[in-house]
């Protein structure tokens, strides 16, 4: 597959994104797996697995700053 912002090759690899569930609220998921171009690390998430990040994110304790889930599939 390619990157469709530069090209180049997108590979799958385990990373931890960060996702803004409101003005004052923020989520990190650990060991998300993720497609991520080689050349411009722009990513991609399959829709299994952001269908699954939708369940967490709708789990999350809501009055939070930060928290921290690692991701389970």
């Amino acid at each position: 597959m390619k990157c469709h912002i530069c090209g180049s090759e997108i590979v799958p690899v385990v990373t931890d994104l960060p996702f803004k569930r409101s003005d004052s609220t923020i989520v990190i998921l650990k060991a998300l797996p993720v497609l991520q171009c080689v050349g411009c690390s722009e990513y991609l998430l399959e829709d299994p697995v952001m269908e699954r990040v939708e369940e967490i994110l709708d789990q999350a304790d809501r009055h939070a700053e930060l928290e921290i889930i690692r991701y389970a599939a």
